[in-house]
């Protein structure tokens, strides 16, 4: 096992983007753990220097590249051992704030009231990391739980390249917010190495994440990337210390919710051996349906299932 520091910059960032074309921004041994920085914003978005830390590097990112999208994301890195059919596990050892504040926009024709608002609005949020609070406008203060709004592999290469926004079979822009340090996410591998990129930090946010955004700031996580060729779903699961995750993502919130229920079952009975109507039947008795989000295009539900309840039949 090694462990390596990936650092945000014109040549390890893409702006916008899932490609299987994209150059690797590290190469890496299953097993090895990965640090990676990321930034996040456009120059629309930063505030006053002289009140808060802006990270040096970027001011570079948004010179020197163009968006796709608007999620600044770092890597791809290169699994070596991970082939289309495997899955790419992810655990999130620790995940931190690099910067001092964060922001929420509202954005007119998008979120989850598109025609409520007319005027966009950005405020700068600060954060308070020793205390790990948010601080609102009105003085409010808000626990911050922060993780990763994008993790996710490399689409298939005919595909071509995928906009970072709508959430994919490969990963994506999940904004899932149980996916904070001590989680593990499994993405199935569709290009040689998977191919793991993140960004769009979080500080916090709702299931939902109803205007669009949540607290939008510069993370930095430790990752453990482990090749399991022993495991062959094709759509994104989860676990945290406590729960088993699988997630369905569709314009339709309904389909959603759908997938979401039938991976569930199908992994209570590859766990427990359960048959398909009890695994049905624990769904509707402990099974807990979330809504992700409702802003990605592709909206996102996930189920929860408590780990106590897979006891092999």
């Amino acid at each position: 096992m090694a462990e390596h520091h990936l650092k945000p910059s014109v040549e390890t960032c893409h702006w916008g983007y899932f490609d299987a074309t994209e150059t690797p921004a590290l190469r890496v041994k299953s097993g090895d753990i990965v640090t990676i920085d990321t930034v996040t914003g456009n120059k629309d978005v930063l505030p006053d220097p002289a009140r808060f830390f802006i990270p040096p590097e970027l001011d570079g990112i948004l010179n020197g590249l163009t968006p796709f999208g608007p999620h600044i994301l770092t890597g791809p890195v290169y699994v070596e051992g991970a082939k289309p059919g495997n899955v790419l596990e992810v655990r999130i050892h620790e995940v931190s704030l690099l910067q001092d504040w964060g922001f929420n926009l509202i954005i007119p024709l998008l979120g989850t009231l598109p025609y409520d608002y007319g005027q966009s609005r950005l405020v700068n949020i600060p954060l308070d990391i020793e205390r790990n609070k948010a601080i609102m406008p009105w003085g409010l203060e808000l626990e911050l739980a922060p993780f990763f709004g994008v993790m996710g592999l490399a689409p298939p290469r005919g595909w071509g390249r995928m906009t970072s926004v709508a959430p994919q079979a490969t990963g994506g822009n999940l904004d899932n917010k149980e996916l904070i340090a001590g989680s593990t996410l499994y993405l199935p591998v569709f290009e040689e190495g998977g191919l793991f990129s993140c960004g769009d930090g979080h500080g916090c946010q709702g299931d939902g994440e109803v205007n669009v955004t949540a607290i939008e700031t510069a993370l930095r996580g430790k990752f453990e990337f482990i090749v399991r060729d022993d495991l062959t779903f094709t759509y994104p699961r989860a676990e945290t210390p406590t729960h088993h995750i699988t997630m369905g993502m569709d314009p339709d919130l309904d389909q959603c919710a759908i997938t979401a229920l039938r991976d569930m079952i199908v992994l209570l009975g590859d766990k427990t051996g359960l048959s398909s109507e009890d695994a049905y039947m624990l769904c509707s008795l402990a099974g807990d349906l979330h809504i992700t989000q409702t802003v990605n295009g592709s909206k996102g539900v996930h189920m929860m299932m408590d780990k106590k309840n897979f006891q092999a039949a």
